[in-house]
């Protein structure tokens, strides 16, 4: 005879915001929700003892706070009552999140949640998440952080895929500082509706014209009798090991699904009938996994360590403007968070919403469902500029909060005939030797003096501590002219400097009289004995680079000077930052051609075209940096420029990739390569959400090893040396060939794809529901590659590469007496 098994179900409403209606509409219906379900609880006694044993769980966090920002005292008194009973569970994930957010504001969300629960006096360690694909390796560790020790995953498989090769079983997740989640690592959301155990259930079908008959209800009962069967069947047939199973539940098959207490009427009627054999059980997550402890502790669950990396990470690539504006916030946020101290506090009141704005752009719903089938819909166009705002309210909240930090640190607003002070500020806890920037508008002065059309000669910094003056370069700007100098600032130092005119130099010079430059201007002469000329169309040498140009391609070799290395890929496809352009042909439909692409993100069919260089030019040559540009042909695009600024002095290169794309309706990809390596033993590593790791090695078994989205960037290293690439508006990159394939999960013979060719991502549109289908528009994306010597960790490089996308401050000041000396 078999085992009694069990079948527990939780009941909880899908979060989607945005996808079946909009955003702020959906919070009032999980308003609503906790409402009903109180009036359900309360019926019971007297009314509806048919539901007794009905229980509800709240899927995450931002339902019950925006329950308690929209319900009276007496709902609320109530509500925590049934929290307290048990009848009433609190998932303590804030929301279903994509990997864009970063740890920070995450840890200050769960920490929100656990402290209501702790003030409720009741013991909650659990969460779940639902459809979404995966979570980085720092989001277990955030959650340990702050006392989640369960985890239940909802995995939905649309485009994606559960881990460990296998779906419904229990594991320990140990997270990077060796904490330990219990990790349920579960089916769909709503596999328990697949049961019918709802009354009249859209699902059956089973519907008369005398409506839902009693004939009918036994019609629906009996195939949850089949379905419930067949479903531990096949569980035997797979080896399940357990006398259990859990499933998820809603009120009905939809997103954002009202609790339905009916499902209890049809729970009984089974227990009446079969419950001997299989009994169906209602309960919240906590009580589940209070079950699944002590299932473990006489199992030997296994245990994994690394990234869950999610599949569903790259909606980011179809919204790239927003997700620009988003990057932007969050480099401000940490700035920001650096500079507050005890007397210096900023708006926290802005802060706070503002982080409430970047949990929002960066939950997982990434458009209306119909925005690829319908992209002219005003209800598509309506939803996604709400979820735009996200990012931009998000950047404004910031932006304004930084601005009352600096203004507390003495910055000064426009002022007429200002004397051109400067502080330049370090934020961070490391010594900077950095490219610090003035702006100077066309309508300011220095020592009286407008700039003329010349951008040399003109004026000069000055440290005003030791009265050095320091070297600089002026550029024109759409800011005025930019004057860039080199400065080296020690953690949190502050450094004042001023702008000094200079006498300009009228004297005569007959160029044309040297050897290396004829009377047509041009300087393309090799360097000989007496004249070095290290900046031509043909390569540039710096004091850490050698930088081939070929006419073709554009970057032909990239050489760390000091080693001799070189830096780029052996197995190139194509030169670094040169784009390359997707587009699968539309055989069927619009939706049916992307759904059909299945974990892949093109067709079979794809068309694929990389860029053709048009012209190689140097724009500018100081004594601080050079800047080439090299204009390409790239097929979905009116304009493709990569701009390069290169360093002399610093091993630095900041590249800024300009593109005007077209629109396109068909599912379409556009990636920027970079095709760098650090020699034969090179390793890459990545970071995300405060975590680094290696991909396709660091990671549960069963995870995504074709794409990643990154909070800072990357780095190639041999253990000794790295060549760094911080990305400061595009998160997404990808691992190894852009041809369709068949798609290899983490595994030990994926660790080769460590060492495959990397590409930025920046652009796509391939999701056949709810991505944004038009990406045309002007786009700047901007990189930084950086060399690092001295075995520096991984770890340290890479928090580098967050400060240089955050950067140094500098801010117009008006100095003290005192502060002059």
């Amino acid at each position: 005879m078999k085992k009694k098994r069990t079948l527990y179900l939780v009941h909880h409403s899908h979060t989607d915001i945005g996808y079946t209606d909009r955003q702020e509409k959906i919070s009032r219906y999980h308003v609503d929700f906790i409402k009903s379900v109180i009036r359900f609880l309360d019926s019971i006694e007297d009314e509806h003892p048919e539901w007794h044993g009905f229980n509800y769980t709240c899927e995450n966090f931002w339902q019950v706070e925006q329950f308690l920002e929209n319900s009276t005292k007496d709902e609320q008194a109530k509500f925590e009552t049934y929290v307290r009973s048990g009848q009433i569970d609190i998932s303590l994930s804030y929301l279903n999140m994509t990997e864009l957010v970063d740890d920070a504001v995450l840890n200050k969300k769960f920490a929100k949640a656990k402290a209501y629960v702790e003030g409720l006096g009741v013991l909650k360690e659990s969460a779940m998440t639902a459809d979404i694909n995966g979570y980085s390796w720092g989001y277990a560790e955030t959650m340990a952080k702050n006392g989640i020790k369960n985890l239940y995953s909802c995995v939905h498989t649309h485009h994606g895929m559960f881990p460990l090769f296998k779906k419904q079983q229990p594991f320990w997740w140990q997270t990077e500082s060796g904490e330990k989640l219990l990790v349920w690592n579960g089916d769909h959301y709503q596999t328990g509706n697949d049961f019918l155990l709802v009354p009249n259930s859209d699902q059956s079908k089973q519907y008369g014209v005398e409506g839902y008959t009693e004939a009918e209800a036994d019609l629906q009962f009996a195939e949850t009798e089949r379905r419930i069967f067949a479903h531990f069947d096949l569980l035997d047939e797979e080896g399940y090991q357990f006398n259990y199973v859990p499933a998820m539940i809603s009120g009905i098959v939809t997103d954002n699904a009202p609790p339905n207490p009916r499902m209890m009427e049809v729970i009984h009627r089974w227990n009446a009938k079969h419950g001997q054999t299989v009994e169906l059980v209602l309960v919240t997550l906590d009580e589940f996994f209070n079950r699944l402890r002590k299932e473990a502790a006489t199992h030997d669950f296994p245990t994994y360590s690394g990234d869950w990396t999610d599949w569903w990470a790259d909606g980011v690539g179809s919204t790239p403007a927003p997700t620009k504006i988003y990057r932007d916030a969050q480099h401000k946020y940490r700035v920001a968070a650096k500079l507050v101290d005890d007397v210096i506090e900023g708006r926290p009141d802005l802060l706070a919403e503002g982080e409430n704005q970047l949990m929002m752009y960066a939950e997982h719903t990434w458009g209306y469902h119909s925005s690829v089938a319908q992209p002219w819909n005003t209800f598509v166009n309506d939803l996604d500029y709400r979820k735009a705002a996200y990012a931009i309210n998000a950047n404004s909240l910031i932006s304004r909060h930084l601005d009352d930090v600096l203004a507390s640190l003495g910055e000064e607003s426009i002022q007429m005939n200002r004397e051109p002070y400067y502080k330049i500020i370090n934020p961070h806890e490391s010594v900077r030797h950095e490219v610090a920037k003035i702006y100077v508008k066309h309508w300011e002065t220095v020592d009286d003096s407008f700039f003329s059309q010349s951008t040399e000669g003109f004026c000069e910094v000055v440290d005003c501590q030791t009265g050095e003056v320091i070297d600089s370069q002026v550029a024109n700007s759409s800011l005025g002219k930019e004057v860039s100098f080199n400065i080296t600032l020690k953690p949190k130092e502050h450094k004042l400097v001023r702008l000094r005119r200079v006498e300009p130099n009228h004297a005569y010079r007959s160029n044309w009289n040297h050897a290396h430059i004829g009377t047509d201007r041009v300087e393309d002469v090799a360097s000989y004995l007496g004249y070095e000329h290290h900046v031509t169309p043909f390569g540039i040498e710096t004091d850490h680079f050698i930088i081939e140009l070929d006419e073709k391609v554009g970057i032909s070799s990239l050489i760390d000077k000091q080693t001799g290395e070189e830096l780029l890929h052996p197995e190139r496809k194509q030169a670094p930052f040169a784009g390359v352009y997707e587009r699968t042909p539309i055989k069927t439909d619009a939706c049916t051609e992307r759904r059909l692409m299945g974990r892949n993100r093109k067709g079979r069919v794809a068309q694929r075209y990389d860029a053709k260089l048009k012209d190689i030019q140097v724009k500018e040559n100081g004594c601080l940096y050079s800047v080439l540009e090299m204009s390409y042909e790239l097929e979905g695009t009116g304009m493709y420029t990569v701009s390069m600024r290169i360093y002399k002095n610093i091993p630095r290169i900041d590249v800024t990739v300009r593109i005007s794309k077209n629109n396109e309706w068909a599912p379409e990809n556009l990636y920027i390569p970079l095709p760098f390596k650090y020699g034969a033993d090179n390793e890459l590593y990545i970071e995300k959400s405060g975590t680094v790791l290696r991909p396709a090695i660091d990671q549960l078994p069963g995870t995504n090893t074709e794409f990643y989205l990154l909070d800072n960037g990357l780095t190639f290293t041999n253990g000794k040396n790295s060549l760094v690439v911080a990305l400061k508006d595009t998160p997404l990159i990808t691992l190894g060939g852009l041809e369709s394939h068949p798609i290899e999960l983490c595994q030990l013979s994926s660790a080769v794809k460590n060492n495959e060719l990397v590409y930025s991502w920046p652009m796509n549109n391939f999701w056949e529901t709810n991505f944004k289908v038009d990406l045309a528009g002007f786009y700047e994306f901007r990189y930084s590659l950086f060399l690092t010597a001295h075995s520096e960790s991984p770890e340290k490089v890479l928090t580098e590469a967050a400060e240089v996308n955050e950067g140094i401050l500098t801010i117009d000041y008006n100095p003290s007496p005192e502060e002059l000396g």
